[in-house]
């Protein structure tokens, strides 16, 4: 069997089955052939005209047994109990007994079947004995166990169904779990790469900004203030173009390539803090920097992001804050690194939803989560506040502060 347009081919019973009109044709005539067998060690008659009738009522019944699996059965065993009264019991009536039972087995639960089966087994086996009586006849035992047989064909056939139902729906979960992680991995890729690229620009386009706008009120009064700010773009142009460049390597490289043939630098970390701040200087941000512990045990990934953390938090403050300064505190002890950067604001209440808002800020909080820290931005009395905190894996005691390095 299987799926509709547009959908994934269900899994399919390995073993070919017969049409169902094909099974009620052998089943019919194995129960007629039965009814005119001629019994053991006895010279053939032809059977009674009762005998005929019971076996052709019984041959039109069975095939609603998919339907109606519990009257069917019902009726095939009146029609035995007929016949064992009047005499006319034969194999063929057995076998319908049995086909009978294997329906109901096959099509209600275990614990239906196995009450179905005992009352059945009973009811075949006494009546058996009501037809043989005063004599004993082996076939009262070969009727009894026919009943059996068939009862536990239709619970086999029933579990084999229940298992090819059960691997199908395991495999279509499993397909379902498959693409969502697929839909996942895209996603995390999306963000990643929305990431780097605003890590890679946000900056230098910052610096271009505030330098283009310096260099044109400063063209005509100050020229050699305005070659200065050309000067800074063309720089922040330069390391843009590069960075983007090397983003576009990462996109376009092959997962089994050498990642140092993709021309990809090394994420910064906090070893090049004094770079990042002397930009930001640069810039015409006032940048103070204070550390407290050894910054130089703090492990590569709370390194790399609390970078991140600092290049936002000055970026930010750079288009968003007054008077052109700001103060970054980074410490480390045993258990976490801590950054903290604040910058004076005109209005605290106007930035709060201004800076609240980046998408900056959006990554920024992705990037600290993915080491299990957590951010807190908002106004504090004379400005905004930017507070991160990084947890540590590494259990060595901090070393001492490096001092303070004053703009």
């Amino acid at each position: 069997m299987t799926g509709s347009e547009g959908t994934e081919p269900a899994i399919v019973d390995p073993r070919p089955r017969l049409p169902r009109a094909a099974g009620d044709v052998i089943v019919a005539v194995l129960v007629l052939m039965l009814t005119f067998a001629p019994s053991p060690g006895d010279a053939y008659q032809p059977p009674a005209p009762l005998t005929i009738v019971l076996a052709v009522v019984a041959v039109v019944v069975l095939p609603l047994r998919r339907r109606w699996p519990i009257p069917v059965l019902a009726g095939v065993v009146v029609l035995f109990a007929v016949a064992a009264f009047t005499g006319a019991l034969n194999p063929g009536l057995a076998l319908a007994v049995a086909v009978g039972m294997f329906g109901v087995t096959n099509r209600l639960t275990r614990g239906a079947g196995f009450v179905a089966t005992a009352v059945t087994v009973v009811v075949v086996v006494g009546l058996s004995l009501v037809a043989v009586l005063p004599d004993w006849d082996p076939r009262v035992i070969q009727y009894g166990l026919t009943t059996l047989i068939g009862a536990a064909i239709g619970d086999a056939t029933r579990s084999r169904r229940d298992y090819i139902t059960a691997i199908t729906e395991r495999a279509e979960r499993a397909e379902q779990t498959r693409e969502a992680e697929a839909r996942r991995r895209v996603s995390e890729e999306r963000l990643r790469i929305a990431r780097d690229l605003h890590d890679a620009v946000a900056h230098q386009i910052s610096v271009i900004s505030l330098n283009a706008g310096v260099a044109s009120s400063a063209l005509a009064s100050r020229p050699e203030r305005a070659e200065e700010a050309l000067a800074t773009i063309r720089s922040a142009a330069r390391t843009v173009l590069g960075e983007i460049g090397d983003l576009m390597d990462v996109l376009r490289a092959d997962e089994s390539a050498d990642p140092s043939a993709a021309g990809t630098a090394p994420q910064p970390s906090l070893d090049q803090l004094d770079r990042l701040v002397q930009g930001f200087r640069d810039g015409g941000l006032d940048v103070t920097v204070r550390t407290e512990g050894d910054l130089g045990a703090v492990p590569g990934a709370p390194s790399r992001v609390a970078y991140r953390v600092v290049q936002e938090a000055l970026t930010n403050a750079h288009k968003h804050g007054a008077e052109h300064r700001a103060h970054v505190l980074l410490t480390a002890d045993a258990d976490a690194l801590t950054v903290v950067v604040t910058n004076p604001v005109d209005d605290v209440v106007k930035d709060a939803v201004t800076l609240g808002s980046r998408l900056g800020l959006t990554g920024l909080r992705e990037r600290v989560a993915s080491v299990r820290g957590t951010v807190e931005t908002g106004p504090v009395p004379g400005g905004w506040r930017l507070l991160a905190k990084l947890p540590l894996m590494s259990t060595g005691a901090p070393g001492h502060g490096r001092g303070v390095a004053a703009s």
